[in-house]
Parts: C-alpha cells; sequence; structure tokens
C-alpha cells in the first residue's frame, strides 16, 4: 500500500502541474487573440496535447481512488459476497481492456509514431512523446486494477457512496 500512496501524491503532483499549465496556456491563448490581435500559434496545440494527457492519468487516478463513473444497477441488488465477486470481475475486465487497448495498442502507436518521425506541426515535439501517456495510464489502471481487487472496498469507503445518493 506504500507504492499506491507514493503513485498517488505522484499522479496528485503531476495532474495539478498539467492543470496549471493548462489554465495559463489557455488564458495566453486567449490573451493573444483578443488582447494582442495577435493569435499564438502553438497554444492551440499544447491544450490539446494537455487535455490528452490530463485526460489518461485523470482516468488512472480514478480507478485509484475508486471515483470512476459506474453504473450501480447490478451490485445494489446483490450481497456483501456476490458484490465483492462483481467488483473482482469488474476490475479483472477494466485490467485486461487496459493492457489491450492501452499498453498494447497504445505502445504500438507510439512505437509507429517514433519510426515514422512523425513531428507535431506547431510545437515540433515527437508524437511518440504524446501518444506515450497511453501505456503509461494503462499501465497504472492495471496496477491499480490489482490493488483494488487484492484490498476490496473497506465498508466505510462504501458508505461514503451511500451518503452522496
Amino acid at each position: 500500500m506504500h507504492l499506491k500512496k507514493l503513485l498517488d501524491n505522484i499522479l496528485e503532483k503531476v495532474l495539478i502541474t498539467l492543470m496549471a499549465v493548462m489554465v495559463i496556456n489557455v488564458l495566453w491563448q486567449v490573451a493573444s487573440r483578443y488582447l494582442v490581435q495577435s493569435p499564438s500559434s502553438f497554444t492551440d496545440e499544447l491544450a490539446r496535447y494537455l487535455l490528452i494527457w490530463i485526460s489518461m492519468l485523470g482516468a488512472s487516478y480514478a480507478v485509484g481512488k475508486r471515483m470512476h463513473l459506474s453504473i450501480d444497477l447490478l451490485s445494489t441488488k446483490l450481497n456483501r459476497q456476490h458484490n465483492a465477486r462483481l467488483n473482482t470481475l469488474i476490475y479483472i475486465i477494466v485490467a485486461l481492456f487496459s493492457l489491450m487497448v492501452m499498453v498494447l495498442g497504445g505502445s504500438r502507436l507510439v512505437y509507429i509514431t517514433f519510426t515514422l518521425h512523425q513531428i507535431s506541426p506547431a510545437l515540433e515535439v515527437p508524437m511518440a512523446f504524446v501518444y506515450s501517456v497511453l501505456p503509461i495510464g494503462g499501465l497504472v489502471i492495471i496496477f491499480y486494477s490489482i490493488i483494488n481487487i487484492l484490498y476490496p472496498e473497506k465498508e466505510e469507503d462504501s458508505s461514503i457512496s451511500e451518503t452522496l445518493q
């Protein structure tokens, strides 16, 4: 669990930093377009790439905090033991999806863009760097899914979601 707390801490700091950069970037985009009448060429592309990274890492963080979106029609009808089995099955499916689509598919995308030397037009950064968040996010989701299977949700954690409803 110490490793999970360390990863949570790292993801929090990275996400906060990326969000701060995105806010500054978008503010500069608006200011340069309307106040200076000379739109900046890189801000649109940077905002798009930051959104990709924030989305992937934010989704990973949400899985680790058990805050991801879910439809609980079936889980509310089951008793505690069956609900635990359902959650285990869900995390296995999430981990398999992350492995197949994000890690393997994302790694192929990174490899292809790296070997083709694709460079972004405005920022001139390798697209492999932009897409590298897919396998990274997938590995983090797999890690959190394993942790969530090994250490099932505590009763007081589930009461929080009941309180919010």
